[in-house]
């Protein structure tokens, strides 16, 4: 009957963090360049139960009688982010910045599509990855995210500007009174799914190495649009839908966990009484 117990809480705790993570997603639905998460359940190894026989006469190993297997719970493995191009909807501001994708080679090991990523850096120098194109003017004329990470050119370099009265072309190159002075770097990951998420919409990579520049991978292809944005990929609806059966779950090994807590108090209570 313990093993119930520790079934029947798994569950809940699985869907718990199911539920945190649809919230998240749904808390982000307008957040630009927002990719949301998607989580796996996976079941608890099964154990193999066995009843002891007796020891027969003249033997001295004793026998087992195979009973059938026991599920031991659930639990939530990873959350894996989807990187689908989200809506792309014209804001007319001059500093937003749409990347949008072109053709992506599938990665052969992982039989999925690699990413493109805006290039920023911390005011430290850390570089980090973002779908995020809702850009700004720093006071010191950069360009820069809203949470203050300088938008990096071709080159490793920020990016000064005069004002914000400037034009992006197809392949990102910042044109200035009709002189180009940078192209926006674009960075390919073969492998999205290995990167860090860290909040605000940046990630990083695992060992802190720099993604190459996509138009060094010849199969890769992109263009940016000037006064639009990319939205989130999150679909709230289903995420909504998501969200009611993670509850209903939850509720579901709630009700058994009380039936189990009932069982066990009248075993106690009532069963083991002595008269």
């Amino acid at each position: 009957m313990l093993r119930g117990f520790y079934s029947a809480a798994a569950g809940m705790i699985a869907q718990q963090r199911r539920t945190e993570m649809l919230s998240n997603n749904i808390a982000n639905a307008s957040t630009p360049g927002f990719k949301a998460d998607q989580g796996t359940l996976r079941a608890f190894p099964e154990m193999l139960m066995q009843r002891m026989e007796a020891v027969k006469s003249g033997s001295k190993l004793a026998t087992s009688t195979p009973i059938g297997g026991l599920n031991t719970g659930v639990y939530m493995q990873e959350t894996i982010p989807l990187y689908k191009q989200g809506d792309i909807r014209e804001t007319g501001r001059n500093t937003d910045i749409a990347l949008i994708d072109g053709n992506l080679p599938i990665n052969e090991q992982t039989n999925k599509q690699g990413s493109l990523f805006f290039t920023v850096q911390n005011a430290d120098g850390d570089v980090r990855y973002t779908r995020n194109g809702n850009f700004t003017m720093d006071p010191a004329g950069y360009l820069t995210t809203n949470e203050g990470y300088y938008v990096l050119d071709a080159t490793g370099n920020r990016i000064p500007l005069q004002s914000d009265q400037f034009q992006v072309s197809g392949d990102g190159t910042i044109v200035e009174n009709g002189t180009p002075i940078a192209r926006i770097n674009i960075a390919y990951s073969d492998n999205p799914y290995e990167l860090v998420k860290e909040g605000n919409g940046l990630y990083r990579t695992n060992d802190n190495n720099e993604l190459p520049d996509a138009l060094d991978v010849p199969e890769v292809s992109y263009s940016m649009k000037q006064g639009f944005i990319e939205g989130s990929n999150v679909d709230v609806a289903q995420s909504m839908t998501d969200m009611m059966t993670a509850y209903r779950a939850f509720e579901a090994n709630q009700k058994i966990l009380q039936a189990y807590d009932k069982s066990m108090d009248k075993a106690v209570n009532e069963i083991g009484r002595l008269r």
